[in-house]
């Protein structure tokens, strides 16, 4: 969960939402304009996001607005403020925080009281606007062998996701890597969390996998998804090396990454979503890029 350095302006918002609203750009019902924009017609085989910090130059209302022109489902890693403003406009918070940080996660069970509380309150208000997925992190090792680490989570998950139970809602564990962004994250390794999964032995756990992430820990992507899709709950895009756009200066082929989503969606194995997080190297023609390469 990383937030990109080159996200959307205002003035990029603009050219999205097309001829009308750059010409109400100065007038009042520039909101109507937007909101009256036609999203472009896409396949809809995957279900599209991108993270709030693509578009975090904008206020919350010109987003929706963005996203909703871009054709995308919603927003991810939203907070709390800004949630009546996407059900406003009729997008979704396809994934918000819960409990625990990259840097100090489930792992240290000093802090699963905290952990637990935090799990409670931020659950049913997700469940309170109808959001289906929470994310939270396993934390850094600080000295913990990989053994240790998930047996200390464990128990704090298995609490949790009776709560989750109970509100309809996934808990999501985002897979980073521990090799160029984030220096000793645990959950750094697809085996690693998949045998988390199994041992807390609930629906309501599951992995988020970022693709960009995995790439640089793993490879192997079609693969891995595929033979572990009941464990995997969300995805993140992002291109590598660099954590950029989804373009040929990068390693991952993403309609191939795409097609094999879509065809686990189509088996009814995966329901959730694609949400985009990098940096965007061109604004808004590298996030319609982006959407456009995913609709397979």
């Amino acid at each position: 969960m990383t937030t990109s350095s080159d996200a959307f302006t205002r003035r990029d918002s603009f050219r999205v939402l097309g001829a009308a609203a750059v010409a109400a750009a100065t007038a009042p019902t520039v909101a109507l304009a937007a909101e009256q924009a036609e999203p472009p017609k896409l396949k809809g085989r995957i279900k599209q996001c991108c993270t709030r910090g693509m578009f975090r130059k904008m206020p919350i209302d010109e987003a929706c607005r963005t996203a909703k022109a871009l054709g995308l489902h919603g927003l991810d890693l939203i907070g709390k403020n800004e949630w009546p403003a996407l059900k406003e406009h009729g997008l979704v918070a396809s994934m918000v925080h819960s409990a625990g940080s990259i840097k100090d996660g489930l792992n240290n069970k000093d802090k699963h009281p905290e952990f637990l509380k935090q799990f409670r309150e931020g659950i049913a208000a997700a469940a309170e606007f109808g959001w289906k997925r929470v994310i939270t992190m396993a934390g850094d090792r600080k000295g913990l062998t990989d053994a240790e680490g998930m047996a200390n989570c464990v128990p704090v998950l298995k609490e949790a996701v009776k709560i989750a139970a109970d509100h309809d809602v996934t808990i999501c564990m985002e897979l980073l890597n521990s090799k160029v962004n984030h220096p000793g994250y645990m959950c750094d390794k697809t085996a690693w969390g998949v045998e988390l999964c199994k041992r807390v032995d609930s629906p309501r756990f599951k992995l988020l996998y970022d693709i960009y992430h995995m790439q640089i820990m793993e490879g192997d992507v079609i693969r891995t998804i595929t033979d572990n899709i009941q464990h995997i709950g969300h995805f993140h895009t992002a291109g590598n090396p660099g954590r950029k756009d989804l373009d040929e200066e990068q390693e991952l082929f993403y309609p191939a990454i795409m097609r094999a989503i879509a065809k686990l969606t189509e088996e009814g194995k995966y329901n959730g979503y694609v949400a985009h997080e990098f940096g965007a190297k061109k604004g808004l023609d590298s996030i319609r890029q982006a959407i456009q390469l995913c609709d397979v």
